[in-house]
């Protein structure tokens, strides 16, 4: 379904006559054939950079009591990611764990467990291309955590209420993930305009980005940003109540220390 040789035998693997049905059950984890080499190239090469920073920070932050619980936040990544939740319209979606763990171990931290968690993925069950590694890990591991993590220092004072801090888990988790979503749409979208024959037909993902960004904000607003949201404001006032100093957010510099 993915695969078409027409051309192949130049750029490896082309979807350019997916239908609109199939290209919906896509979702966040890009397969091989929608991105073209002017796309995952690239994203390739930042992914490699911002993990080899990651594995940095994280020797420097992370304590030795906390690599279990790293251990055991790439494992919740990897499992609440395999399943797929069924939607009218017949595509499915997931959650993806980036939030929570963004918030918890920090977002370098969080850049290294979701990507073991996508990488294994990709490799062993087939779930996202190979050539989209780079993209899937960028977009799910390293924008999703920062954007997660950011939104929720900005939002989540540490002498506010458990409510204020449910609230604030709640919008890191649900924005992350939509903005995720539209990050993605638009790297499809992007393709017929970078990637195209003679005759002006897309190689890759066929639609543009007036397609590409309502196919997969709508969802993610609607439905799974929802599912992230409230995963995220759970797990975080379970250690906000039980394991207060464990939270990467309200123990690393910045106001929500001491306010």
């Amino acid at each position: 379904m993915f695969y078409q040789t027409d051309y192949s035998y130049i750029y490896g693997f082309s979807v350019s006559n997916i239908d609109i049905s199939d290209f919906l059950k896509v979702i966040m984890h890009i397969p091989d054939g929608y991105l073209s080499p002017q796309t995952y190239i690239p994203l390739i090469g930042i992914f490699v950079g911002v993990a080899a920073v990651s594995v940095k920070k994280v020797k420097k932050e992370v304590s030795a009591r906390d690599i279990p619980y790293l251990g055991m936040a790439a494992a919740f990544s990897f499992i609440i990611m395999m399943f797929n939740l069924p939607v009218p319209g017949g595509t499915t979606g997931h959650a993806v764990g980036s939030a929570v763990i963004a918030i918890l171990f920090g977002p370098w931290a969080a850049t290294i467990a979701v990507s073991v968690a996508l990488i294994i993925q990709a490799l062993i069950f087939g779930d996202g291309g190979i050539t989209a590694i780079g993209a899937n890990c960028f977009n799910m591991a390293v924008f999703m955590s920062f954007v997660a993590y950011y939104i929720f220092k900005l939002l989540g004072k540490r002498s506010a209420g458990n409510k204020r801090i449910f609230f604030s888990a709640f919008i890191s988790g649900y924005l992350s993930l939509v903005m995720t979503s539209i990050l993605a749409a638009v790297e499809f979208g992007i393709q017929p305009l970078i990637a195209s024959d003679n005759y002006g037909k897309a190689l890759y993902c066929p639609y543009d980005l007036s397609i590409a960004i309502p196919a997969m904000a709508i969802e993610h607003l609607l439905i799974f940003g929802i599912i992230e949201g409230i995963i995220t404001a759970i797990i975080v006032s379970y250690f906000l109540r039980n394991e207060p100093g464990l939270i990467y957010a309200f123990r690393k510099g910045g106001k929500n220390d001491n306010e």
